[in-house]
């Protein structure tokens, strides 16, 4: 049985677990370096500044989280062994009925942008380079 729950910064050492292992899992265009370069940042700025944190649990264990700004789904990460299961999915149809319409997708993550392109979002806009200014760029998405 799968349920989507509100979560909180009790939940974070479990959070940034599955999205580390998710990075390293579906991110292959980023460098080990690059990686610990951002896992302080989602820590330190990233998760507290998120207006909602929701996680989907399968029997009682959290298999992927989705956190949501003002405006729009800012991070939704499934951990490896729970991918290509309808997870992702879930917790995107949870923001979509909470009104989230936007979302953002690295561009060098094709399997991300294929999942949310599935389900109903197309391209918008384009950046040249992520919010650090590293040169990976982001897909804007809308419903």
């Amino acid at each position: 049985m799968t349920d989507i729950v509100k979560l909180s910064d009790a939940d974070y050492d479990e959070i940034l677990h599955i999205w580390e292992a998710s990075v390293k899992a579906t991110h292959h265009f980023l460098k080990p370096e690059e990686i610990d370069f951002y896992k302080p940042l989602i820590l330190k700025y990233a998760l507290p500044e998120l207006v909602h944190l929701f996680g989907i649990r399968e029997d009682n264990k959290l298999c992927g989280f989705m956190g949501l700004s003002e405006h729009k789904v800012e991070m939704l990460f499934i951990s490896p062994e729970h991918f290509r299961r309808g997870l992702g999915a879930k917790l995107l149809e949870h923001a979509v009925a909470l009104g989230y319409r936007l979302v953002d997708v690295n561009e060098e993550n094709p399997e991300a942008l294929k999942f949310y392109q599935h389900q109903g979002f197309h391209i918008v806009s384009r950046d040249e380079l992520d919010d650090s200014g590293k040169p990976h760029p982001i897909l804007h998405l809308s419903l």
